[in-house]
């Protein structure tokens, strides 16, 4: 039986297991890695500066509010731009329950770079907040 153990090969017959060695196999997955790391850092950029650009057009705030009635709130608007951009901005208001009771969309004119103007809101119920909603360059 000592005869057997002494025969034992030490290393597998060449060519037995394929041609391709560890080495081709690791420099192929990073070469893949890297191409797909490249195209998803492409895709991240890409979809940041078109958000960015979308955005930057028309951006508003409600900085402050204040409940007049039960049938009414009013809110100021607050909205920078680009010069020559025009649009609407949605603010709305709800109810202490959550539900909507007034919404109210407001023109943005073309001129200037900023936009600031205190709006009323008339509310089916009485309203606890008024919130941009968002706002829309026109096309």
């Amino acid at each position: 039986m000592t005869a057997s153990s002494e025969t034992r090969p030490s290393a597998p017959p060449e060519g037995r297991y394929g041609g391709r060695s560890d080495a081709q196999a690791d420099r192929t997955l990073k070469r893949v890695g890297a191409v797909l790391a490249v195209l998803v850092v492409g895709l991240v950029a890409w979809l940041g500066g078109s958000y960015l650009l979308r955005e930057s057009r028309l951006n508003g705030t409600v900085p402050e509010f204040q409940v007049v009635s039960d049938s009414a709130v009013q809110a100021q608007l607050s909205v920078t731009k680009s010069s020559g951009t025009a649009g609407s901005c949605t603010i709305r208001s709800q109810a202490a329950d959550g539900t909507v009771v007034g919404q109210l969309d407001v023109p943005v004119p073309s001129g200037g770079t900023s936009f600031v103007q205190v709006v009323t809101i008339r509310t089916t119920a009485r309203g606890t907040t008024a919130e941009l909603l968002g706002c829309t360059a026109a096309k």
